[in-house]
């Protein structure tokens, strides 16, 4: 038996793990926020691979951005050498799932399998695809056990809150090194025959109009923060929008929409707080004197962030022009660069060779709309080998009644196996 064809008949006889692991995944609710059952996940995992002969590392990211003694960010790396020196291939998952929401039919965090569909939140997002590496380096390892180079395997903590306590905290203290390791796969669900390139860029910024309180009888002897804040959004829609629909990429971002820069207004408050649940009484007649929006700005890789910050300030002065008494504020939350790694890539030649073979077609290459933790390996990491691949429909993700396929997995499976036998296998 050759060695493709032995690598098929692992993936064929670990069919029913692949459906339980994955099962077993999503009835750990590992919610983000606040960051629960992390440790547990991570001990599953490790429970899993340390008898295969991984070396297991678990890395808590204390100081990070939500990290307490209550909710721990833990982190898990698994690491499997070969018989030889060669590169290190690494499969990045994150573990931690988006609030559950209204909506749902089924169990949330049942895992049920139904139709060759498995239900639950974080199945498309990503436990499928964390399921689905782990299947694939197992049969790697059955197939080919003379391997050389490594095999890497992380679960990491709040990807879904922009992967401070996760990878961000592991690239900064050399995890993922060139040096250490030099191909990585992040199994998102972005279609098993597309090869997900990089992401655009985002920056979040909170801008705060500014008022002066006042009895709501007499509002003239106030100035209202609201009303500051409702010519802002009249102008947003006025120049600003207008402004980014004629701002177009040449990066394959998916879908059509995004190919263009675009611009979400996150939440608004102003005035009062709103009250806590169960209160019966009345607001308090006062005139706003303060009104905030979050604002969350996607831009282009043919952008500067420095001109996508200005242009917003552009925008604040012609109100602040046109307003004697209009006063703002404008408050970085953060920002991450577009990144987006060449179709020449060894990780990309490797993946689209492999998704010929596995599907019989081309591979398609896209970029996503949001940010993943590519940014981080590449940014912090110094880390350009790097793509997400994986199974699951993306339009599912944090949708009620989220589903991974079970043909699908075993595709990507197949597939990521593949990866591993072009890269490692002697």
């Amino acid at each position: 038996m050759d060695q493709t064809a032995a690598i098929y008949a692992e993936i064929a006889a670990r069919r029913e793990s692949l459906i339980a692991l994955t099962q077993e995944l999503i009835r750990i609710p590992t919610l983000n926020p606040p960051g629960q059952h992390y440790r547990e996940i991570c001990d599953y995992l490790a429970a899993r691979l340390e008898p295969q002969g991984f070396a297991v590392s678990m890395v808590r990211a204390e100081g990070a951005p939500g990290d307490s003694e209550q909710f721990p960010r833990w982190n898990l790396i698994a690491r499997r050498e070969g018989g030889g020196p060669g590169d290190c291939v690494h499969f990045n998952s994150h573990h931690d799932v988006v609030e559950v929401g209204h909506g749902w039919s089924r169990d949330p965090f049942g895992g049920e399998l139904d139709g060759g569909r498995i239900y639950g939140r974080g199945a498309c997002d990503m436990k499928g695809g964390l399921a689905a590496s782990i299947i694939a380096a197992e049969a790697f390892l059955a197939a080919c056990p003379g391997f050389r180079g490594a095999i890497e395997i992380s679960a990491t903590a709040d990807e879904e809150s922009g992967g401070f306590g996760g990878v961000a905290y592991l690239a900064e203290r050399g995890w993922f090194a060139p040096e250490r390791v030099q191909h990585v796969i992040i199994p998102e669900p972005l279609h098993k025959d597309r090869i997900c390139l990089g992401h655009r860029g985002v920056w979040w910024a909170e801008i705060e109009t500014k008022g002066r309180i006042a009895h709501g009888s007499m509002p003239f002897l106030g100035d209202s923060a609201i009303r500051h804040m409702g010519a802002v959004l009249e102008e947003i829609e006025a120049t600003l929008y207008p402004l980014l629909a004629g701002k177009h990429t040449a990066m394959p971002v998916i879908p059509e929409g995004a190919r263009q820069s675009t611009l979400n207004i996150n939440s608004i408050h102003g005035g009062q707080a709103e009250p806590p649940a169960g209160n019966t009484g009345l607001p308090a007649p006062c005139v706003a004197d303060r009104c905030r929006i979050i604002i969350d700005r996607r831009f282009l890789i043919e952008e500067d962030v420095a001109e996508v910050k200005r242009e917003v300030t552009a925008l604040l002065e012609r109100v602040k022009a046109a307003r004697p008494t209009f006063a703002y504020e404008v408050r970085d939350m953060f920002e991450v660069q577009p990144s987006m790694t060449d179709r020449e890539a060894p990780i990309v030649r490797s993946t689209a060779a492999a998704i010929a073979r596995v599907l019989g077609r081309e591979a398609q290459y896209v970029v996503s709309p949001g940010t993943y933790d590519q940014k981080h390996i590449d940014r912090i990491g110094r880390l350009k080998n790097c793509i997400a691949y994986g199974p699951g429909v993306l339009d599912l993700a944090h949708q009620p009644d989220e589903w991974v396929g079970v043909d699908d997995m075993a595709d990507s499976a197949r597939v990521m196996a593949l990866v591993l036998a072009e890269l490692l296998a002697q």
